[in-house]
């Protein structure tokens, strides 16, 4: 249905017109209570048309109009912009800390926006942050406001599959964030490649909490519902991290089918959701429990779907995807079924095979991330860019219709990563940085090439010894960072550990936590770190989609800018760091 559609205002306007009064957005405020807001086809409709209309008497078609809204506030201008035939800028609202403005200034200025949409409630702070960094001449809209037009005046714009629909900034896990050339194509593409490739069906319903100006909330979550005439109910990140039971309790009352989310908020469920809160619930019609943006756990879902059992959370729900921004965001899932995983041998993925391990062999378990229909799938050798058998550890390369098509203004990195060429000479790939094999020709993920760390030949995956850490020290946070700093003269690069801990109060139990802690990397990966840094809760670097910026982190370290609790260091510490005493 989608492919016969030229591009994404007609793919909502079709339901406009078949379904006006269905809803298409419900925008929670309160889950438990039921308190929300409704639009239906035609209200959505004739709010964006309204944007649209107001937008086309400043600016040109094409022109960049940056979105800083509440996360469940979005939509509306978002379709406004593809209404008026402009490009979308999603962006997080600045925030308080430091960090976070900066990347929003970095937004504008890269994308060279030419006007601001936001709601009522943000627009004198956006105003101030505008005039701090020098735009204090850009107009801010307010779209909840009177835009004094008449929406009955607009015209559909002169778009089509090939035309430029919004520039999805990546998360910078692992450097500066560049700007992703998404279209109009690539969005219906790849919302075809979601709903085909996990079967789902004409009346599931989607909702979550992801913000809508991170790829997994607006193309996993809000535009597959609008372009099958579905629904999607929103409810803001921070009332999940206040209350994760809320985004349940949401599932239940609304009907939900599909929600997606990282790892971390399957875990942060299991540790922070009461009994009590769970009386009563019901998450029998919740079939797609989505679980993307960072590595998934087969641990964390097997334990999600024990948990929440009692529930009527089938089992079967869970569903391990990848994908990435380059990509528009789905590559690949699977249809419900039973938890897939390999329990791969350590010491062949030290070596760069993916292989079951036999017996009591160490082993590392890994969630099958399903089959990528839509796409060709290549795994390469990254350095010889030989294309490798099954069950080989090598980068993923991909190549369909969903790929985006480049980065702002940066040939040469879009030639790097989207012109990729295999050495027997195949072409059009997407470099996709990430890491892992096809076995049993479905893709299995072990991490991302540039986090990777390489100590005395064998591989070392950050997140393996985070998560192994967290296993055996519950004194630890949900969030760590583990990374290699280089030394001059040094056979091998030191490994770094930097972890938040529950209770940094309690100064005199954090020695032996570090001890521990050091100990646990030994036993399990054969390393001794040469240090071990705790820090309170909100300290290790985090993207705004709950990625571990490893490399941020580092940077923090290296210029002493860590606020840091107590730390373990050796005497290769002041190798790493010359002059800097954490402790």
């Amino acid at each position: 249905m989608l492919s016969d559609t030229p591009d994404a205002v007609r793919a909502v306007r079709r339901w406009v017109a078949e379904r006006p009064n269905a809803d298409a957005l419900v925008q929670v405020t309160d889950p438990d209570e039921g308190h929300d807001e409704r639009l239906t086809y035609a209200e959505l409709d004739r709010l964006a048309r309204a944007v649209a209309v107001r937008l086309r008497r400043r600016y040109a078609e094409n022109s960049r109009i940056l979105l800083l809204y509440s996360p469940v506030r979005f939509t509306v201008g978002f379709l406004g912009c593809l209404y008026a035939g402009m490009v979308a800028v999603p962006a997080p609202l600045p925030g308080r800390q430091r960090h976070e403005q900066r990347r929003v200034h970095g937004i504008a200025a890269d994308a060279e926006i030419s006007a601001v949409l936001t709601e009522t409630a943000h627009l004198a702070d956006i105003g101030e942050f505008l005039a701090a960094g020098g735009r204090d001449g850009l107009e801010v809209l307010a779209t909840d406001a009177d835009l004094g037009v008449d929406p009955d005046t607009w015209t559909p714009p002169a778009t089509d599959a090939s035309s430029l629909g919004l520039l999805q900034y990546t998360s910078g896990s692992t450097g500066d964030p560049k700007g992703v050339l998404v279209t109009h194509g690539n969005l219906l593409a790849n919302a075809a490649a979601l709903r085909d490739g996990l079967a789902v069906g004409p009346d599931v319903r989607f909702g979550g909490w992801a913000p809508q100006f991170h790829d997994m909330g607006l193309m996993a979550q809000t535009l597959p519902a609008l372009f099958y005439g579905s629904t999607c109910v929103l409810m803001e990140p921070t009332s999940f991290l206040k209350r994760p039971h809320a985004w349940l309790r949401m599932i239940d009352r609304y009907d939900i089918g599909w929600s997606p989310a990282p790892n971390f908020a399957y875990e942060y469920c299991l540790t922070r959701v009461t009994a009590e809160q769970t009386a009563g619930l019901d998450l029998s019609r919740w079939r797609y429990a989505v679980n993307g943006s960072e590595p998934v756990r087969a641990a964390t879902m097997r334990a999600f779907a024990e948990r929440f059992a009692a529930a009527g959370f089938a089992a079967d729900a869970c569903s391990p995807c990848y994908g990435l921004a380059e990509a528009t965001v789905f590559v690949s899932g699977s249809a419900p079924r039973p938890l897939t995983t390999v329990r791969a041998d350590v010491t062949g993925l030290a070596a760069g095979r993916l292989e079951p391990a036999a017996g009591d062999a160490d082993a590392r378990e890994l969630a099958s991330n399903g089959q990528a229909g839509t796409f060709d799938v290549r795994v390469v050798d990254p350095e010889t860019r030989t294309v490798l058998g099954a069950g080989e550890v090598g980068e993923i390369w991909l190549r369909g219709d969903s790929v985006s098509q480049g980065y702002w203004r940066r040939q040469e990195a879009t030639d790097a990563v989207f012109g990729a060429v295999t050495s027997d000479g195949e072409g059009g790939f997407l470099r996709t940085g990430d890491l892992g094999a096809l076995y049993d020709g479905e893709i299995y993920v072990t991490g991302r090439r540039k986090d990777m760390m390489i100590v005395r030949g064998r591989n070392i995956y950050p997140q393996d010894v985070e998560y192994e850490l967290r296993t055996h020290h519950v004194e630890l946070g949900n969030v760590g960072a583990v990374f290699t700093m280089t030394t001059d003269g040094a056979s091998d690069d030191p490994l770094v550990v930097v972890h938040e801990v529950t209770n940094p109060r309690d100064r005199g139990a954090l020695p032996g936590l570090a001890a521990g802690m050091r100990r646990t990397v030994f036993r399990e990966f054969g390393v001794t770190p040469a240090a071990v840094i705790l820090v309170r809760r909100g300290a290790v670097r985090r993207t705004t989609s709950g990625k571990i910026e490893r490399s941020a982190t580092r940077e923090l370290v290296r210029a002493g800018e860590l606020a840091v609790e107590y730390a373990d260091v050796d005497e290769r510490w002041h190798t790493l760091v010359p002059n800097r005493e954490l402790v």
